[in-house]
């Protein structure tokens, strides 16, 4: 995303009360913008419960592994369900050149932009395992039961020895050939646990159903006695400790505690760039307050905008298309929308548990904003209601969309939160800060 660069007002340093009684006190001031520590320390406790759940899922993911039962395999999916509470929170602290996804530059060097190793989606089932077709019949030819060399499928796919499935052969197999070659992260983890959510021959005539409020059911045998059921194992056991080595590295970037020497360690290097912490050779990495502050804000409209609105809930309700849904082999899409709305209603307001906090962007915010903030966010929180109960009573996200149900609901919700999105051009001006609704759109979001 292209910043154009702008004058920050010094308003942006504190908040516009005490701006506004005397502006000329804070163009002396060097002083942090709190903002940004109030940023940094939901980023560093969100990464932190992240990783502190992987680290719980990977020893249950072990347990089930040596003694493979019907209450281990249970206790893995309950694992994994937690984790994914912890982590949607952090989603919204993405799309700002940050550590869990910068493209370029130190950042990107020090954290490896991990991203698309621990959360990509959707993934191609065929590549890690064995689905079955809409005939019937058992697929083959995946990582899982092949020995050797394999080469996944897509473009420029490269060939690779399966023969021991470890965390290094998963981050190289990761969308090798093509994006939807998932073979890392959460979603691996999901469909090895779940299996296919067989749910539909044609989404639009459901002829295989196992019920609105069935997921996926792979058998315990799958571990146990069939073909390949120990390197099942063998590959749980691989993504859960590669998914706590990379959780480990995004929170690296987090620390509280930093190197005197980012070059040689990156501990806590991203939190005190962005804090004007670094010094000596460092210095040269803090970010730029206007910056970071306007990579930060657009970050957030994209996010809602153009990835939770569009991709994560247009895509399949419109298509519509079980496939397109999030957590589809667990059916838990439900809490995915929810935790990433409320991570971006959290970081917003600059609490957790909703208390008024002065340093925010909402309290930063001209009470003409926070009146039209507040009108959407009080219409999406309903429809997340209704969606959430619906989900536990009646019918899963890939019934809820399917026309009649709850689509028109569903779709009037990613509507207001492409709204919401575009409010952060308003936070960001009250801010004395300038961006364009292009700012906070992806200009290759899916058009649908």
């Amino acid at each position: 995303m292209l910043f154009r660069p702008t004058l920050l007002s010094a308003c942006a340093l504190i908040s516009l009360s005490a701006c506004q009684t005397n502006p000329a006190a804070l163009h002396a001031s060097n002083k942090v913008s709190p903002l940004l520590v109030t940023y940094a320390d939901m980023a560093t406790e969100a990464y932190g419960a992240a990783l502190l759940d992987a680290e719980q899922l990977q020893q249950v993911i072990a347990e089930f592994s040596d003694h493979p039962d019907d209450d281990g395999l249970q206790k893995a999916k309950n694992a994994w369900l937690a984790s994914r509470e912890s982590y949607g929170l952090t989603e919204v602290f993405r799309l700002t050149n940050g550590p869990i996804d910068a493209e370029q530059g130190w950042v990107a060097d020090a954290y490896g932009a991990l991203e698309g190793q621990i959360n990509a989606w959707p993934l191609d089932e065929n590549l890690i395992d064995y689905t079955i077709d809409a005939e019937g019949r058992q697929t083959s030819g995946n990582i899982i039961d092949s020995s050797g060399l394999f080469k996944p499928g897509g473009v420029d796919a490269s060939n690779f020895d399966v023969s021991q499935i470890t965390a290094e052969l998963l981050g190289q197999l990761n969308e090798n050939g093509g994006d939807a070659n998932v073979a890392s992260g959460y979603h691996a983890i999901e469909f090895l646990l779940w299996g296919q959510d067989q749910d539909y021959a044609s989404f639009s005539r459901d002829s295989i159903s196992n019920g609105a409020l069935t997921a996926g059911q792979r058998p315990l045998s799958d571990f146990t006695t069939a073909a390949h059921a120990d390197r099942r194992l063998q590959y749980l056991r691989a993504a859960s400790s590669k998914l706590v080595a990379d959780l480990g590295r995004v929170n690296l970037a987090w620390n509280r505690q930093f190197s005197s020497d980012c070059e040689s360690d990156a501990r806590g290097c991203y939190r005190a760039a962005l804090l004007q912490q670094l010094e000596g050779s460092d210095s040269s990495k803090n970010i730029d307050e206007k910056t970071a502050l306007r990579q930060i804000i657009s970050g957030m409209g994209v996010f809602i905008k153009s990835e939770l609105a569009n991709e994560r809930i247009a895509v399949a309700v419109l298509t519509p298309s079980e496939e397109d849904e999030h957590s589809c082999f667990s059916d838990n899409t439900h809490r995915d929308i929810s935790l990433n709305y409320q991570g971006f209603v959290d970081l917003l307001k600059g609490s957790r548990n909703a208390a008024a906090v002065q340093h925010s962007f909402y309290q930063n915010s001209s009470s003409e904003t926070r009146a039209r903030l507040d009108e959407l966010i009080s219409s999406i929180d309903q429809k997340i209601q209704r969606m959430n109960d619906l989900a536990s009573s009646r019918w899963h996200f890939d019934y809820q969309i399917l026309p009649g149900n709850n689509d028109r609901e569903i779709r009037k919700m990613k509507n207001e939160m492409r709204k919401l999105g575009d409010e952060m051009v308003a936070v960001a001006a009250d801010l004395g800060l300038s961006l364009s609704q292009g700012d906070v759109t992806d200009a290759e979001e899916t058009r649908i």
